[in-house]
């Protein structure tokens, strides 16, 4: 038994003692966290409002935090400069077109991606790099578009663009017990690429749901098979590193919030130059034309050379917001992708060892994970549910709630990823296609309480939900544990709503370093 269990064993009474003497153990277990230390300096000086607020934050994946000083260096550069809107070759504007050039070279120089193969398109969010791809790609009859079962709705979504130009869609399945792709059906259907056509292979690579990492040797593997392949990584990039002079996606999307917290509004497509090229938009807008004529009802399109970004971002990008990219990555560059990703990777595999450990005592679990068990080809997001000594379900909302009094901020839901949450809870293509039936074409809320199929709708929407943690740049041992103290405590007690609040006052005695 070790010393979260008897911590745990009889009641979620806490000490500073028994936490120090579960981070000792841990320590042990997970030497490499000692190396780590820098990350525990930062939370203290640049996030210390997680902690004057009581704060547990487990929402990684959903948004990252901002440190002070990103937002200090971001909000001295406006007030010191006048920055105009970059379309143009006045003085403000040509000011802040050379700090917009200065951040896409710095997002290649992070990614490590050589401005020869690669180019930047900024976009408000991973979402809008991926409709550029879905609009642009040029799908047609004979045409694939292939992509994991595990994949977020906003890649999902590209599949109404495929099918609208006659390109088949399938979707390669995920084995239930970890939700990792089955690997077999993935070589047959990549065995079918149309020679010399237009065929998009697309997978994350780091599912938001289970935190499953996909090998990102099968965007060489696919390539070599005659795919172009589209690789999200908005929830891979904010604790592990991608390397584009060893892995060469076609397309990668990216949300820059979700690594650094500052800015919102703004993620890039990082594209290759050959791949880029082929992509072929349908309307044009302010900005991505060299001419216009509203007389002849022609155009044409900003899309070859150096300056085929131009093409694709519609209109004014958000440039003031822009520098503070830079800025952003620059922050973790002086932390290091390896130190953070350690860390993450060290509270992750304590975690699950907890949370698994904890058992009714006729046997029953109380936390079933939805994915990887272990830290093998993982990340830091654990999806989960939680049971009952009789192995009915805790209600979802019930937890959040108790998580909300907590001062836990944790995640329910599907997290816009339907695959992982229909395998994950067994639900059947009969029970999904019972919410369809009947639907008139222009219904845009099927789930409302007028809708026939409401009822079996809300049984399948229920069915669906899980629990999310997902740890980060500054999570620390406190963190974690005290999460678990909070599991515990709906264990033992799941009608009361369970608090941390003067538990939290401790954290003083951890994480103080060697």
């Amino acid at each position: 038994m070790n010393a979260i269990e008897k911590d745990l064993e009889v009641n979620s009474d806490f000490s500073p003692e028994k936490m120090n003497s579960s981070f000792a153990e841990f320590k042990q277990n997970y030497p490499e966290f000692e190396t780590t230390h820098i990350l525990d300096e930062l939370r203290e000086l640049e996030y210390a409002r997680l902690d004057w607020q009581d704060q547990i934050y487990l929402d990684y994946t959903g948004g990252g935090l901002y440190a002070n000083s990103q937002l200090i260096k971001h909000m001295e550069l406006l007030q010191c400069n006048v920055f105009g809107n970059p379309h143009s070759e006045n003085l403000t504007s040509m000011a802040m077109t050379k700090l917009v050039e200065r951040a896409r070279n710095k997002i290649l120089s992070f990614f490590n991606a050589s401005p020869d193969e690669y180019v930047i398109i900024f976009t408000p969010n991973a979402t809008g790099a991926l409709r550029l791809i879905g609009e642009a790609y040029p799908f047609e009859k004979g045409g694939q578009f292939l992509l994991t079962v595990d994949n977020h709705n906003s890649v999902n979504g590209i599949r109404v663009f495929a099918e609208s130009k006659g390109a088949s869609v399938n979707y390669i399945p995920v084995k239930p017990s970890e939700l990792r792709v089955d690997e077999k059906k993935l070589e047959i259907y990549l065995g079918k690429a149309k020679p010399k056509g237009n065929n998009l292979f697309a997978y994350p690579a780091q599912s938001n749901f289970s935190g499953v990492q996909h090998p990102l040797d099968l965007i060489e593997k696919a390539r070599k098979k005659g795919w172009d392949v589209l690789l999200d990584c908005a929830a891979f990039v904010p604790t592990n590193r991608l390397d584009l002079s060893q892995w060469n996606p076609d397309f990668i999307s990216i949300s820059f919030y979700k690594m650094f917290g500052y800015p919102t509004g703004l993620g890039c497509l990082l594209a290759r130059k050959a791949a880029l090229n082929k992509l072929k938009r349908p309307w044009f807008s302010g900005g991505t034309i060299s001419i216009d004529s509203v007389q002849k009802e022609n155009w044409y399109c900003l899309q070859q050379g150096d300056e085929a970004f131009e093409a694709f971002e519609d209109g004014t990008i958000n440039y003031l917001s822009v520098p503070a990219i830079e800025i952003g990555l620059k922050y973790i560059e002086r932390i290091g992708m390896d130190i953070i990703h350690k860390r993450v990777m060290c509270l992750t595999g304590w975690l699950l060892d907890n949370m698994q450990a904890l058992k009714y005592t006729n046997g029953q679990i109380f936390v079933k994970i939805h994915g990887p068990s272990d830290l093998e080809k993982r990340g830091g997001t654990i999806a989960f549910n939680l049971y009952h000594a009789d192995g009915t379900p805790f209600d979802c909302q019930v937890v959040q709630d108790a998580a909300n009094k907590a001062k836990i901020s944790l995640r329910t839901g599907c997290f816009c990823n339907p695959g992982d949450g229909e395998v994950s809870h067994n639900i059947t293509r009969n029970e999904m296609a019972s919410c369809f039936e009947n639907l008139k074409p222009s219904s845009m809320y099927p789930y409302g309480s007028d809708c026939k199929n409401h009822e079996s709708c809300l049984v399948v929407k229920t069915k669906m939900v899980s629990i999310r943690v997902s740890l980060g740049l500054v999570t620390n041992f406190s963190d974690v544990y005290l999460f678990m103290n909070f599991l515990h405590g709906l264990m033992c007690e799941p009608e009361i709503q369970v608090s941390t609040a003067e538990k939290v006052k401790h954290r003083a005695f951890l994480n103080k370093g060697p």
